[in-house]
């Protein structure tokens, strides 16, 4: 199925949003796999708790952690929790959905309360929104993409994801009309029940994906006939997770994005569902951790 703008305005489209380190050390576009069920391996979190930056004397970046479509904060906790306990000051925000332009001002506008550096992480849309919003924000020191969009200027994320077959998130979608105060209409997009798991959060309990599916946050329809208009990724060093059996966004594109944006870093989780930061957060964390040693 190829993802339209007329596509996207109905039933259709991306992939969105809301997605590691492994045994070797990182050095710029080396690239790791990490294999195991989640973070909580014994191997793997051996062999990354050696590799953690020291701490030193410097003030560490505030992490600002964004999530994307049909999620909301609180699914950065395991990486939230490990950040704070390794010193960092973190933010998650509330990333609104309503659109790149106005998502991204949002964003921006939280990004410039922060004094002192910031390490940017986006999951999925999330990506798209960081790429906007850090763009000309000299404190972003580097911009981690977890199973993320990675957009050029000028560019939609239905172009992107048209790129590589394998996304379900086009079939598992369901468009709900919704009102304005000024009496306008627009329409949300859900992920259907019976779709959301296997689509979305394949590698978590389906105790738990019931839960998210049922408190999901919708994007709106129309925020994906908007183009990029700035991509930071030109001026701030970036780092990439790819979720490596990732069905909303291929992991082919994620590749294909961190390879074109000069990624750093680019590491991959064999077997890891879209939400790899909620199924591997000390991994996603390690990453992190990694982006802010690699830009002191």
């Amino acid at each position: 199925m190829r993802v339209s703008r007329f596509t996207l305005r109905s039933r259709s489209a991306v992939a969105a949003g809301a997605a590691v380190l492994g045994a070797a050390v990182l050095t710029p576009s080396a690239s790791a796999s990490v294999s195991g069920p989640a973070s909580t391996s014994a191997s793997v979190s051996t062999s990354v708790s050696q590799q953690r930056p020291s701490s030193g004397s410097a003030v560490k970046p505030t992490v600002v952690l964004v999530h994307g479509a049909w999620a909301d904060g609180s699914g950065w906790n395991g990486v939230a929790k490990r950040l704070q306990h390794d010193g960092y000051p973190v933010i998650a925000p509330a990333n609104p959905l309503r659109g790149v332009a106005n998502d991204s001002a949002y964003i921006s506008s939280v990004l410039k309360s922060i004094t002192g550096p910031i390490i940017l992480v986006g999951h999925s849309y999330g990506g798209t929104v960081i790429t906007n919003a850090a763009a000309g924000n000299t404190n972003v020191k580097a911009l981690v993409y977890i199973a993320a969009f990675v957009p050029a200027k000028g560019e939609l994320q239905g172009d992107l994801l048209n790129k590589f077959p394998g996304s379900e998130i086009p079939d598992a979608l369901n468009p709900v009309p919704y009102s304005t105060a000024d009496g306008t209409t627009g329409t949300d997009l859900y992920l259907k029940p019976d779709k959301f798991r296997s689509a979305f959060a394949g590698d978590l309990p389906e105790s738990t994906t019931r839960l998210m599916q049922a408190e999901q946050r919708p994007f709106t329809a129309a925020g994906f006939d908007e183009p990029t208009t700035a991509a930071a990724w030109h001026d701030i060093p970036s780092f990439g997770l790819v979720a490596g059996a990732d069905k909303a966004i291929p992991p082919a594109l994620q590749r294909y994005e961190y390879e074109r944006a000069g990624a750093k870093a680019v590491l991959e989780v064999p077997g890891a569902s879209h939400v790899v930061f909620i199924s591997h957060p000390g991994i996603t964390t390690r990453l992190i951790e990694r982006a802010d040693a690699a830009t002191r």
